[in-house]
């Protein structure tokens, strides 16, 4: 069996184009839908093949790599508009750092809203590898009626729901046909010597050796081969489908490009099911794959089919199943009898941005939603799990809205259990603008044994980021040396809450002076001191909010990159430059200082300026004040919600 991954934007026909290459020969192919994610297995021509469909959400183009894991080639299926091109680039990237062979498929021919070659060239400047037309259409009265073939020179005509008609060249295609020949073939032979030879020598290539040589150069990535039709009419997809056939590499290939030498299958998606648990899609290497075998170090449990189908015991080389009862199995490895090995970088997606904090709808499902999290964080290599720090939830980064909601359903349909989902708070925090001295005597004496503590500390504020500082100059033991550290502790308990409401920071506090009592002074008194001094300290001492800076990464198509200038200034952030992608062709890198109470408004925000192709990577830079109502906005905010 042979595996392609079909790719490409939102409504640019992928699952259309799956259903008619399907269709072809095999009236009966089998589909299973996990996610976003559509297997689907059917046969041509004596063969047995597998096309996996992933959905075209701009989100998914970041998770695509995880299908091409499995993939022995992929189809990216575009629209016939120029200006839609770069819609294409997320999913050109994927397949470019993934190293897969790749076929173009531009599809909707009927309705075309460009020339081929101005389609080609928009799509070229997102690859770094050579995109070449294979194909040319033919008209006729300005109407898209059939195409030709570039390497065998035969002109087929469409028809309505059936295989195209091959007819005689028209004669008023027969000049362009050899301008558009003699492109192809000197662009392949920029990677055969042997062609480029005989085209100086100008001497005619045998069409055979030009399908060899278009053969080899696909499977090395030196080219990417473009087709037409319309896979909602059923033309030119036969055509499509022996390329398939003739030039997509075996599972040999994948298997070297894995790069683990004694890998026996790949665990490439899964999903948690009902009565079932964890299910893991695999796609047997080498020799195959049997129940009851050593994979990942334990014996592999079930094995079923596409489509549901139980008692399947085994997988041959390069078949597609799905694999049961088996916990030490999970998505986004490569399995050897022994171990899991890692997917390479390029399958396990862009790191999720998203963040949601999570919590049950009733309280008793507090334990059920803490074990459905982690088995879908087990299941699902593109969502991360933690804890929101301020309140202790459960935090879900995710690839986008489109995933959220799948992860909402996975809980309800899967688990029964309800939840609400929200932004997380910025962890704000405050600090001080001005040294303030304070004295506190702390005494009790109502019944039992009493409580003795005086301290004068002096409170400064620290440099940006330097946290809590304690220190003392006390002398002639006005305290103790042993209650000194009760008093750094009592001070430490008072940075949990100041006087705004948020945890202190970047202050220093130092012991000046005090008194204590033989009978009644003991570390608790001292702790209380040095606590209730601080905090009075802290309300006259200039209160002041910090907020959180995160610097942001942003990987955008270069026709966008001006765009992102406004962005930034709108969300009020500090661009601080761009530069090419070094990897990546057609792609920047857009680095800028953003408050992390905007990063919510950042992805509503890229996603429309940039028709979600651009994404996004954040890290915590520095904390910095704000003044004004918008501090006095927060914090009002956030005594309500303590209320």
């Amino acid at each position: 069996m042979r595996c392609f991954t079909v790719l490409g934007p939102s409504q640019s026909g992928k699952t259309e184009l799956v259903r008619a290459l399907a269709a072809l020969e095999d009236g009966h192919p089998r589909s299973e839908t996990a996610g976003h994610l559509t297997l689907t297995r059917f046969g041509f021509m004596g063969e047995d093949w597998c096309a996996l469909d992933v959905a075209g959400g701009p989100e998914f183009a970041r998770m695509g790599g995880a299908a091409l894991l499995a993939a022995d080639a992929a189809v990216l299926c575009v629209a016939p508009d120029p200006d839609e091109a770069v819609l294409a680039a997320p999913w050109l990237r994927a397949i470019e750092a993934a190293s897969v062979p790749c076929f173009v498929f531009i599809n909707r021919m009927d309705a075309p809203k460009g020339r081929m070659r101005d389609i080609v060239a928009a799509l070229q400047a997102y690859t770094g590898h050579t995109v070449v037309l294979r194909q040319i259409p033919m008209r006729e009265g300005g109407e898209i009626v059939g195409a030709i073939d570039l390497i065998s020179e035969r002109a087929w005509r469409y028809r309505e729901g059936q295989p195209s008609q091959l007819i005689a060249m028209p004669k008023g295609e027969e000049d362009r046909e050899h301008e558009a020949r003699a492109e192809l073939l000197e662009q392949m032979s920029d990677y055969d010597d042997a062609l480029l030879e005989e085209l100086i020598e100008d001497h005619e290539p045998a069409t055979g050796a030009l399908f060899e040589i278009a053969r080899r150069e696909t499977q090395h990535r030196d080219i990417l081969p473009a087709f037409l039709g319309s896979a909602s009419h059923r033309n030119g997809i036969l055509r499509l489908m022996k390329a398939l056939r003739h030039e997509v590499p075996d599972v040999s290939a994948l298997k070297e490009r894995l790069g683990v030498a004694d890998a026996v299958a790949v665990g490439f998606h899964a999903q948690n099911r009902k009565h079932l648990g964890k299910c893991v899609m695999l796609r047997a290497l080498g020799p195959g794959v049997k129940q009851g075998a050593a994979l990942a170090g334990a014996g592999l449990g079930g094995l079923a089919e596409l489509g549901g189908k139980a008692g399947n015991d085994h997988l041959a080389p390069g078949e597609v199943g799905v694999s049961v009862k088996s916990d030490q199995l999970n998505a986004g490895h490569i399995f050897t009898g022994k171990a899991a090995v890692a997917a390479p970088v390029w399958a396990r997606g862009c790191p999720p941005a998203l963040a949601r904090v999570v919590t049950p709808v009733h309280e008793r499902d507090e334990v059920r939603l803490s074990g459905a999290l982690a088995r879908l964080a087990e299941a699902d290599p593109m969502l991360s799990l933690g804890q929101d720090e301020a309140t202790g939830h459960a935090l879900l980064r995710l690839q986008g809205q489109m995933h959220e909601r799948q992860v909402l359903a996975a809980l309800a349909d899967d688990f029964g259990v309800e939840v609400t989902m929200r932004v997380p708070d910025p962890r704000y925090l405050e600090t001080i603008s001005a040294a303030v001295d304070e004295h506190y005597r702390h005494r009790k004496q109502s019944g039992g044994a009493g409580q003795f503590a005086d301290v004068a500390i002096t409170l400064r504020p620290a440099g940006r980021g330097e946290g809590f500082g304690f220190a003392e100059v006390v002398k002639g033991g006005a305290v103790p040396r042993n209650f000194i550290p009760a008093v750094e502790e009592g001070a430490r308990e008072a940075l949990d809450k100041g006087p705004l409401g948020f945890p202190v920071t970047d202050i220093t506090v130092t012991l000046t002076d005090g008194k204590h009592h033989a009978v009644d002074s003991n570390d608790f008194a001292f702790r209380t001191a040095g606590r209730m001094a601080l905090r009075e300290a802290l309300a006259k001492a200039g209160p002041v909010l910090l907020q959180p800076i995160e610097r942001v990464e942003i990987h955008v198509p270069s026709i966008y990159s001006g765009a992102m200038v406004s962005m930034i200034s709108s969300l009020k952030g500090q661009v601080l430059g761009f530069d090419r992608d070094p990897e990546f062709r057609g792609w920047d890198l857009f680095r800028a200082l953003l408050p992390a109470s905007a990063e919510e408004d950042l992805i509503l925000a890229l996603g429309a300026a940039t028709q979600g192709t651009a994404w996004h990577e954040t890290a915590f830079d520095h904390y910095e004040e704000i003044y004004g109502k918008e501090a006095e906005r927060i914090s009002r905010e956030h005594a309500a919600a303590a209320a």
